[in-house]
């Protein structure tokens, strides 16, 4: 079953004023329908998805069997629903591997796999970097609202774990994102450039104990992709 959206004519509201802007911001021109002219085409959870994920990965695929299986089993864990069945409770997927091994396109296929199934899904992503400065202290903003908003978020997808610099700060705010998850047990897709014995080291103790019980391990390996393929 596929999860799509309905554009009726004339129909206007808050989720389509949000599409159109999705649309807008990846150089897509939002449609419009007036009462004279006959309904859209539906628009398919995956079209919806992918005017979000970045253009490198628009198209990107889920490949490897580990990254199918474990789409598989969140699939069969989603509570049922009109427009199909939503993330409820699930395993996490940790891809690890050198620089340039497809890390992040895996993850991505794996997003878009999960859509093609028919699962509905709310999801965010953000690399490490991204995270510790969106939820950088500083006057007018509410970091722990941003905080709770990716803590729970049916699917979490943390691009480059360990790859920033660190601190007793940044160390803490990742426990808290990842012990929440770990709890609620959400599904959290996460991707790192360290070898699993780094992991630890790097991380802390605490989070790295959690990652090693909540997540599912594809390893990749082989050359820097980017400097053999240059864009």
């Amino acid at each position: 079953m596929t999860a799509t959206l309905n554009r009726e004519p004339g129909r206007v509201g808050p989720l389509a004023d949000r599409l159109n802007g999705i649309l807008a911001d990846r150089g897509i021109a939002p449609t419009t329908a007036t009462a004279d002219e006959p309904p859209a085409e539906r628009i398919t959870a995956l079209e919806l998805a992918d005017a979000r994920i970045p253009a490198r990965y628009r198209r990107a695929l889920a490949d490897r069997p580990e990254t199918t299986a474990w789409a598989d089993q969140i699939a069969r864990a989603g509570r049922p629903g009109p427009g199909g069945p939503g993330i409820a409770e699930g395993p996490s997927l940790l891809i690890a591997g050198p620089t340039g091994t497809g890390k992040t396109h895996l993850a991505y296929g794996a997003i878009r796999t999960l859509l093609a199934r028919g699962v509905r899904l709310r999801w965010e992503a953000t690399t490490t970097a991204d995270l510790y400065a969106r939820l950088r202290p500083r006057a007018g903003h509410d970091t722990e609202r941003d905080l709770r908003t990716l803590a729970r978020s049916p699917l979490l997808f943390l691009d480059d774990l360990g790859a920033a610099k660190t601190s007793e700060w940044t160390e803490e705010l990742t426990y808290r994102l990842i012990n929440h998850r770990y709890e609620h047990m959400l599904p959290t897709l996460i991707t790192t450039n360290l070898p699993t014995a780094e992991l630890r080291a790097t991380l802390g103790d605490r989070v790295a104990s959690r990652l090693a019980e909540m997540t599912d391990r594809v390893i990749l390996t082989g050359p820097d992709r980017r400097r053999h393929h240059p864009a």
